[in-house]
């Protein structure tokens, strides 16, 4: 983790250190995942980003988005190597 920080800074990339169950309001994780903020409500509403409320505000771990950033991230290259052999088996070049 440390050498990857330190290659982040080397190429002039801001980093930010923040603990993973650290609380965000749902505009920061719609930010860092970037989608509307609606639309991350109606995921969390469909319980595919665990959420609490804290009076009539939602909050989001910074744990469970990357979670689903990474899920959301593997099924997006799942899909695209599926596309690539689908393209590769009919013989058309791309």
């Amino acid at each position: 983790m440390l050498s990857e920080l330190v290659r982040e800074l080397a190429d002039g990339n801001a980093v930010t250190v923040v603990p993973t169950e650290a609380e965000l309001t749902t505009r920061q994780a719609a930010d860092l995942l970037n989608l509307s903020r609606p639309y991350l409500v109606r995921l969390l509403e469909a319980n595919e980003i665990a959420s609490s409320r804290v009076g009539t505000h939602r909050r989001v771990v910074l744990g469970d988005v990357l979670e689903y950033k990474a899920r959301r991230d593997d099924h997006r290259e799942a899909v695209i190597r599926r596309m690539g052999e689908r393209v590769e088996s009919s013989g058309l070049e791309y």
